[in-house]
């Protein structure tokens, strides 16, 4: 709806979410927090491949739509309305 003579400029960064190495911010915290607990905690190397392949497979989400995670998350704390 455009009003006649009134103009609003909007800025890009108003509509864009907020990624953190090209996907969601609290994706990649939660992802990296995790790998580096097991990582350097337990001292299991061999899981750092699990967990960059989980931020590339992210990343290539995130660029056909940026607000997966939320919808992930959205999903899995709603209740369960049909029962199976």
């Amino acid at each position: 709806m455009n009003t006649p003579g009134f103009r609003i400029s909007l800025h890009n960064s108003l509509t864009t979410p907020i990624m953190l190495s090209g996907v969601p911010r609290r994706f990649a915290i939660l992802n990296w927090t995790i790998c580096a607990a097991l990582v350097l905690g337990l001292r299991a190397i061999y899981l750092l491949p699990l967990f960059l392949m989980l931020h590339v497979g992210a990343v290539f989400f995130a660029k056909k739509d940026p607000d997966f995670f939320e919808v992930i998350m959205r999903l899995l704390r709603q209740k369960k309305f049909y029962k199976v």
